[in-house]
């Protein structure tokens, strides 16, 4: 499976992945989806919004009782050069759970399902767990109408494109109602599971987060003709942003990132007009990332004022602080020896994003570099393997007889 899997979507420069939401990366991405599913015999839905599911032990949502599914999987989406495990391991080691418990001889009292939930990177349109989130209830339809991509086009249209209904996203209830327990295997991206030496950990909790955007708005202007002390440049208010983020974010235990960054009118030889970047910042407690952002707004406005530029902030994405069901938590601990690490985590995910609707909890396979959105991401197979066994047995614990 991962080697069917890897080529998809991988810019041979870089060696990172493009696959992007509701592009041609990500078709492959979901005809593969499917293939792995029929070849199980497994039955393939798609759901209003996009995400996929393969299900065992049942023909669709729809012959599930209420509470009794237990889902596990992740996404296939990336980061602009991102790396092969974020999202692809926990859909693979789904599949690769199942066979496994097939292998065991399991007898299966309750309906599993795999689900690759669609846009969980948000690199395309700029919002974080798409699929999920409408799902959920957490995206509305006309705040998703209102996405577009840095070329402009529309979540709508490049569903369209693709060739699915975009008229028909929105809230599922029916089908949520349906899952009695979400787990997602993930790769670790951090060092936690390195330095303690373990191969797989269970997850606690996910930071609040969002995304920010910062206007700089200031005067073009001749580069080489325009007096320094004439100049509005908001190249510099921006520059001293960035700065004021890491310090600030230093100071709070927290972290501050501009990540993203467009100018206008983009000239060698041009001072800019606008220069607009993008702040990610998360933080351990909603307190601690309130009083970070204010701190770095209010830094980015007091130099806009000496540098005669205008500044202006947008809040795009916020995801609040999600604290996984302590009874499934402890489950997991159970059913894998209760002497796993229990990892808080700063990254996203649909788990957190569904949290609040269905009981939701998360497997941690160690990533020895730490690294993650970059090339460099990376699991060993032993560990893999290792994380595959885990979600077995919760999957066993979980829906097995």
């Amino acid at each position: 499976m991962w080697r069917d899997l890897r080529p998809i979507g991988r810019d041979a420069d870089s060696g990172g992945y493009r696959r992007f939401a509701w592009s041609g990366a990500d078709t492959d991405c979901r005809a593969w989806f499917q293939a792995q599913a029929t070849s199980r015999g497994l039955a393939y839905e798609l759901d209003r919004n996009g995400n996929q599911w393969a299900w065992l032990g049942a023909r669709d949502h729809r012959d599930v009782a209420p509470g009794e599914a237990v889902v596990t999987g992740s996404h296939l989406d990336s980061v602009p050069d991102g790396g092969a495990f974020d999202g692809p391991l926990g859909v693979v080691s789904a599949f690769a759970a199942l066979d496994e418990l097939c292998r065991r001889g399991a007898e299966f009292a309750k309906p599993v399902a795999v689900v690759n939930f669609g846009d969980e990177e948000g690199a395309r349109f700029g919002l974080a767990c798409v699929g999920s989130r409408l799902a959920a209830g957490r995206l509305t339809v006309e705040a998703a109408h209102q996405l577009r991509d840095g070329e402009g086009t529309s979540l709508l249209r490049a569903m369209e494109r693709a060739g699915y209904d975009p008229e028909a996203i929105g809230p599922d209830p029916e089908r949520l109602a349906r899952v009695g327990a979400f787990v997602e295997l993930h790769v670790e991206q951090g060092r936690a599971l390195d330095l303690s030496g373990d191969p797989v950990g269970i997850a606690s909790a996910i930071w609040p987060h969002g995304r920010w955007r910062f206007d700089f708005l200031g005067e073009a202007n001749h580069a080489g003709t325009t007096r320094i002390e004439d100049r509005r440049d908001p190249m510099l208010t921006y520059a001293n942003t960035v700065l004021a983020a890491r310090k600030k974010a230093a100071l709070a235990g927290a972290l501050a990132t501009f990540g993203k960054v467009s100018v206008e009118p983009n000239g060698v030889n041009a001072i800019p007009s606008l220069v607009r970047g993008w702040l990610d910042s998360r933080a351990s407690d909603q307190g601690t990332l309130d009083a970070v952002v204010a701190e770095i707004e209010r830094a980015a406005v007091e130099r806009g004022e000496r540098d005669g530029v205008g500044v202006r902030m947008v809040r795009e994405s916020f995801t609040p602080v999600v604290e996984f069901e302590h009874a499934l938590q402890d489950e997991l601990g159970r059913m894998l020896g209760g002497a796993r690490p229990v990892l808080g985590t700063g990254a996203g995910h649909d788990a957190g994003i569904l949290s609040g609707t269905v009981p939701t909890a998360m497997l941690f396979v160690r990533n020895p570099t730490g690294v993650s959105h970059s090339p460099a991401e990376h699991a060993t197979e032993d560990d893999c393997v290792a994380g595959v066994h885990a979600l077995a047995d919760v999957l066993e614990g979980l829906a097995c007889a």
